[in-house]
């Protein structure tokens, strides 16, 4: 980083040509109604980083301010960054350039500074923030060339302080105030009045438009005054870069202040500073980080890089309206939450291990970890004192308990249990796994261990505790036990839930019972036993029981677990004094308290930074003062001092509208900010509203909203600070949103009116069409109704006549279908005539040859009178007569004639499709598709009956047919 000062004295006289990247300093006096708190002093403060990954802007970050809403503004290399809580937006000036300073009056104007250009921002009615340049109003001559890196409000003027120039805007005009040519280093208001270093000549007090010379103030020169903060008896608090702290009184009278806190202050470069609540002041300082002192100048706290910060170099610093500290550092901006009840101790090296148990002891603060005892003196006096822990020598090992007794701090470790005292160890017992350690009832000089395997016993001597023996008749793990009486012993480990009965020397259990689901318990992975209010009590995944000694049964704790909600599955109980105990569920604990009349209080949120951050199953949390609690965590500890939450609580702010976004197509065209209502378009009815609450806590806000016109009732409360609605309706609408503090506070109710227009469709012009297109769709309809009524007539005329003529048509095709029918059945009557006569026609040849052939056999048996037989000669004559008359062709022409007239076609076809069949074969057919026997047709073929098979066989080949398939039937067919 540069050094200002360099550059200012080798410039001075003359107009700086180039901007100077020097260290800013940031003063704001917070007034606020809220009570002093003194700051803790043990641990360090959460530091909340933001990195500039996260706010995607330049590293370095030159000064920091508060809005009105509680809205951060932060002065960064690439421009203006803000902050409402949830998200970081940043915004250019008109010439890119880097923004030096920020601040914001009373009205919530944002005025910032930057090479060359100064001015205002203000939200816009479309809810974005406008920029307007102030150093325009400056003439040529006068206009600035160099960087504006402190902005001042003094009542209705703004004060820009170049290196160079002072300008001071009021009345929207810019008067101007000059060093006599000597530069300025910075403008710093304090009890009400203006003071700037002129370099190198001293500190002057602007008055008016004047610089007036200060008597006395010889000791500042040349110091480089950074910061001027009120004090005690309206004096003012100087720091300077190199030479400390400075006080000035009244009269202007300057002396130096003698502290503790001088050496590293000067050690560490001093950079800006910043009063507190509660008589403290917070130092940046380039070298090492934060440093906070009080009115006595002891360090109260000291944050840098080893304990939170992101680097050490502080340019700027600022408090909020909860009395944050936020640091702009030269890489990012970080959080500091020096209010919160809970400090810490991180184990960043990794060099302690995960913390199990912790103790103050005679002066020091032991952890037992799973790498050994570490100590380091606690903290006692006025001043901040880093821990710096040391092993114990001897004790490596898991270290699973530590007891204060006695004025004695006894250690179960995993090799046994030792004896504490500074940096020495005396092992007492060499009994394995120094779980747990109570004192038996009413038996001050009794000390009863829970181990590995089984219960240990030990006795108060002259010397003090010492081991004195093991338990018999019990070897099982014992990580928890609570003890009812001398004799009367319950003990929880992994093996399950156990109640012993040990004789009157403890030296023996003489009964053991073993409880589980047959007991009324749940079937739970675990279930453990812790003292409640001077009885046991019994967690379980289930939640809590209680045992009934009548019975011997485990039953539901009702009204505990009810009023517990969550936390009634608890695997841990630790009693944190008085009627208050540490409620502890898998690394999410709550501080417990009792009060009259069964009246339970729970306070978990303040914790809930702690959530997933302590070894589960094994969580520890210890009181090492009054209201002083010690919390293990698996990278260091943490310190609760409840005593510290004397600061009264600043007002949650009531969210604000940040944005509403048009998702219907992409994330674009409508923006909100504060003021005025909303018109959507009915074409972006799907709508993204994001809101925050400026509340800036390492545990997050919730947020409920209720979208009147939309919603029923109240939605759920979520941490979620955005919620999206699709299709909209078009019509009015109020979307409500609350915010809820983590300890319950909630805050008031923000309305955001906004109206969703209706579609295109419905708009006035629309309707004023539809009213026109409707009066004209009347007359067209009336005329268009009568057309179809007379259209409608005429189609019944015409339908009537064509019904008519359908009938005319049908009664036609009926009646001539009565002729075919006739026609059809006549024809079926000839072809039966037919039919007959064919048959009648064949039977006269088959007759008339079987009378030739009768006769023929007659003639051959006729004789004469002398009984001889006839002649050869005359019989052939006769047979010729015979077998002409057989082979006569006549009787065929005629068959042929009569059964081509019944059988249209049928030699045609045969003839066509069989070509090789000659004329027998057209007979044979004909006599087969006449269905007539064999017999009949070897009459009427004049052969014999072999001859007509020989001859069906023949054309059976001829005609192709398969074995299967019988000749008459394809006969018939054709």
């Amino acid at each position: 980083m540069e050094n200002p000062y360099v550059c200012l004295y080798s410039c001075a006289g003359r107009m700086f040509k180039e901007s100077i990247a020097i260290t800013v300093s940031l003063l704001l006096l917070l007034l606020s109604a809220s009570r002093a708190q003194e700051i803790q002093r043990i641990g360090s403060p959460l530091v909340q980083q933001y990195t500039k990954s996260e706010y995607k802007a330049g590293n370095q970050n030159w000064a920091v301010a508060t809005g009105k809403h509680g809205i951060m503004y932060v002065a960064n290399t690439d421009g203006m960054l803000v902050f409402d809580g949830q998200h970081w937006t940043l915004h250019h000036l008109p010439n890119k350039r880097t923004v030096r300073s920020v601040t914001v009056d009373s009205t919530g104007r944002i005025y910032t500074g930057g090479l060359a250009e100064f001015g205002y921002w203000e939200t816009s009615d479309h809810g974005h923030l406008q920029y307007h340049s102030v150093s325009r109003l400056l003439d040529g001559g006068q206009a600035v060339k160099d960087e504006v890196w402190k902005i001042v409000i003094d009542g209705d003027r703004v004060l820009f302080q170049s290196f160079s120039t002072i300008y001071i805007y009021e009345n929207n005009s810019v008067r101007i105030v000059k060093g006599g040519g000597e530069p300025f280093l910075f403008l710093h208001q304090v009890q009400g009045r203006l003071f700037v270093e002129l370099l190198p000549s001293g500190l002057r007090e602007l008055v008016g438009d004047e610089l007036v010379r200060l008597r006395d103030t010889e000791e500042l020169n040349g110091a480089n005054i950074l910061t001027m903060l009120p004090f005690e008896n309206d004096d003012v608090l100087i720091g300077t870069s190199k030479s400390g702290l400075f006080i000035m009184d009244t009269a202007g009278i300057v002396r130096k202040w003698q502290n503790t806190a001088d050496g590293l202050l000067r050690a560490a470069q001093l950079n800006n500073g910043l009063k507190l609540g509660g008589g403290h002041y917070a130092f940046g300082t380039i070298l090492q980080g934060v440093v906070i002192i009080d009115e006595q100048g002891d360090i109260v706290q000291h944050v840098h890089k080893g304990n939170g910060l992101q680097n050490n170099t502080v340019l700027s610093i600022h408090s909020d309206h909860q009395q944050n500290i936020w640091a702009g550092l030269d890489n990012g901006v970080d959080r500091i939450e020096i209010n919160a009840p809970l400090y810490y101790y991180a184990d960043n090296s990794g060099s302690i291990g995960t913390v199990y148990a912790a103790r103050i002891f005679d002066g020091n603060i032991y952890l037992g970890t799973n790498q050994g005892l570490f100590y380091s003196p606690w903290p006692m006096g006025k001043g901040y004192q880093p821990f710096a822990f040391t092993l114990v020598e001897g004790s490596q090992g898991q270290v699973w308990d530590l007891t204060v007794v006695d004025g004695e701090l006894l250690c179960g470790h995993n090799d046994g249990t030792y004896k504490v005292s500074g940096s020495k160890l005396w092992k007492l017992s060499t009994v394995t796994g120094g779980w747990a350690l109570k004192r038996v009832p009413n038996q001050a000089h009794i000390l009863l261990q829970g181990t590995y395997t089984g219960l240990a016993v030990f006795n108060r001597k002259g010397a003090g505790w010492q081991f004195s023996h093991r338990v018999g008749g019990f070897n099982e793990p014992a990580q928890f036990i609570e003890p009812v009486s001398l004799t009367d012993i319950w003990t929880s480990g992994y093996k399950g839930l156990r109640r012993l009965a040990l004789d009157s020397t403890l030296r023996r259990a003489q009964e053991v019972r073993v409880y589980d689901s047959a007991s009324g318990l749940p079937s739970s992975t675990f279930i453990n036993v812790f003292g409640l209010g001077g009885s046991p009590i019994f967690a379980t995944d289930s939640g809590f029981y209680r045992h009934e000694d009548i019975t011997d049964r485990f039953y539901p704790y009702e009204q505990l677990n009810e009023q517990l909600g969550s936390f009634a599955f608890s695997n841990k109980i630790v009693h944190a004094g008085g009627s208050r105990y540490w409620f502890i569920n898998r690394s999410r604990i709550s501080l417990v308290s009792f009060g009259p009349q069964g009246v339970v209080t729970i306070d978990s949120t303040q914790f809930a930074a702690l959530n997933g951050r302590m070894m589960k199953f094994y969580e520890h949390i210890s009181q090492v003062e009054d209201d002083v609690y010690l919390i293990s965590m698996d990278d260091g500890f943490a310190i609760y001092q409840a005593a510290d939450q004397t600061m009264g609580k600043y007002q949650l702010p009531a969210p604000l509208i940040r944005a509403v976004n048009n998702i219907t197509d992409s994330l674009s065209g409508i923006r909100y900010g504060p003021g005025g209502a909303l018109t959507i378009p009915y074409k972006n009815n799907n709508i993204r509203i994001e809101y925050a609450a400026p509340w800036y806590s390492a545990i997050p806000l919730r947020y409920q909203f209720f979208l009147i016109g939309h919603s029923r009732t109240w939605s759920e409360w979520n941490e979620a600070a955005q919620r999206e609605f699709t299709n909209l309706r078009h019509g009015n609408y109020i979307f409500r949103v609350r915010a809820m503090a983590p300890d319950g506070t909630v805050s008031a109710i923000t309305d955001f009116k906004f109206t969703v227009l209706p579609p295109w469709y419905l708009s006035w012009v629309a309707l004023v069409v539809y009213g026109i297109a409707f009066v004209l769709l009347f007359f067209a309809g009336r005329s268009w109704y009568r057309h179809k009524i007379h259209k409608h007539q005429r189609l019944v005329q015409e339908n009537m006549i064509r019904q008519q003529q359908e009938l005319l048509r049908k009664e036609a095709e009926e009646n001539e279908q009565r002729l075919v029918i006739l026609e059809n059945e006549r024809l079926e009557q000839e072809l039966a005539s037919k039919n007959r006569e064919l048959a009648n026609s064949a039977m006269s040849i088959v007759y008339k040859n079987e009378l030739l052939n009768n006769v023929h056999e007659e003639l051959l048996q006729l004789r004469d009178s002398d009984g001889r037989k006839l002649s050869n000669d005359q019989l052939r004559k006769i047979k010729t007569i015979i077998e002409d008359a057989r082979s006569d062709e006549r009787d065929w022409n005629i068959f042929e004639e009569s059964f081509n007239e019944a059988h249209e076609n049928f030699f045609k076809k045969l003839k066509a499709d069989y070509p090789e069949l000659v004329p027998n074969d057209l007979k044979l057919c004909a006599y087969l598709r006449m269905n007539m026997n064999s017999k009949e047709i070897a009459s009427l073929l004049n052969i014999t009956t072999r001859g007509v098979e020989i001859r069906r066989y023949r054309l059976r080949k001829k005609l192709g047919l398969p074995h299967n398939k019988n000749l008459t039937e394809f006969l018939l067919e054709l």
